[in-house]
């Protein structure tokens, strides 16, 4: 049986990402985004039930500043004790996966979105995604970047304006551009 075009975009192999279907779940996360950025500092109740039909998972004590922009949100599961700052986008074509107890500042971009570097390939329309994890107790800086692929390990601080292109361990302080482990904790 032939593979829709987002069973392959979640499954990370190459796809299209303007086919009728995807097209729609872009539509409907924007809808949602729309109703939760609107609200501003509404009730936890009212943002907690666009969150639960957004999001493919998230656990209690959730709070995301608003404006906040994804492509799907389906692709993104979110554990305990999480605070995303103003201003974040998480391109989801492929699992987000948050730990618990993370704090994100803001204008941090997630991207598991990625293009193919063969220009061929591009041309015709194909793009492909890779997963991000990060662990408990994380701090990622305001105006990190975390690229396709990537891990960040439990109990770790991202420093301010970081480009993550590589996993980084648990346990650990990594700042820059590339992003580099600076110390041990």
């Amino acid at each position: 049986m032939k593979k829709s075009e987002k069973e392959k975009m979640i499954s990370g192999e190459l796809y299209n990402a303007f086919t009728a279907e995807l097209i729609e779940d872009r539509k409907n996360a924007y809808k949602l985004l729309s109703k939760l950025n609107k609200m501003g500092k509404a009730t936890q109740n009212k943002r907690n039930e666009i969150l639960k039909k957004l999001f493919g998972k998230h656990g209690k004590n959730l709070w995301i500043e608003s404006p906040f922009f994804c492509d799907y949100g389906y692709e993104i599961f979110i554990g305990d004790n999480v605070f995303i700052n103003f201003n974040c986008t998480f391109l989801d074509s492929s699992p987000i996966t948050i730990g618990d107890n993370v704090l994100i500042g803001p204008n941090v971009q997630i991207f598991s979105a990625t293009h193919p570097i063969d220009w061929k390939i591009r041309k015709e329309g194909l793009e492909n995604s890779k997963p991000v994890t990060i662990g408990n107790n994380v701090w990622i800086g305001g105006g990190a970047v975390i690229c396709p692929g990537v891990s960040i390990g439990d109990r770790t601080t991202i420093g301010a304006g970081s480009v993550v292109t590589k996993n980084i361990s648990s346990d650990v302080v990594a700042a820059g551009n590339p992003c580099r482990i600076i110390k041990n904790i």
